[in-house]
């Protein structure tokens, strides 16, 4: 059985090259894990609960999704639009990563469990 959390603060922080994720403290970072661990699950259909340990493929994945919470997190914090000082402004545009421009599915396609269908199939033909 392979138990959460599927990775440690430490392999989020030893894998981004992101200054402030790698700053973050360890509870938040457990956060940012927890809800890429839960995305996952959600995307897969599939709890990973037979396997010894989870696949190298979705271990990947969970890293990549909790260094873009962790970024979206502190970007969010820190996001001002525009300041103005006396003659002088600006507008700062701050770029949150999209977890559809991850490309997670090339990772986790092969780990999806499809719901089977509900009902009677009907297969018709021609007299």
């Amino acid at each position: 059985m392979a138990d959460r959390p599927w990775v440690t603060p430490d392999e989020v922080r030893e894998y981004s090259e992101i200054p402030a994720v790698q700053k973050r403290s360890d509870a938040r970072l457990t956060v940012d894990i927890a809800r890429a661990e839960q995305y996952i699950i959600t995307y897969t259909h599939n709890s990973f609960k037979d396997m010894e340990e989870v696949p190298q493929a979705v271990k990947t994945a969970v890293l990549i999704l909790a260094e873009a919470y962790a970024h979206n997190a502190i970007v969010a914090a820190k996001e001002v639009k525009s300041e103005t000082f006396d003659d002088y402004s600006y507008t700062a545009e701050s770029t949150q990563i999209s977890v559809e421009a991850l490309d997670l599915a090339a990772l986790l396609d092969d780990f999806v469990i499809t719901e089977p269908r509900n009902g009677v199939t009907l297969r018709m033909r021609k007299l």
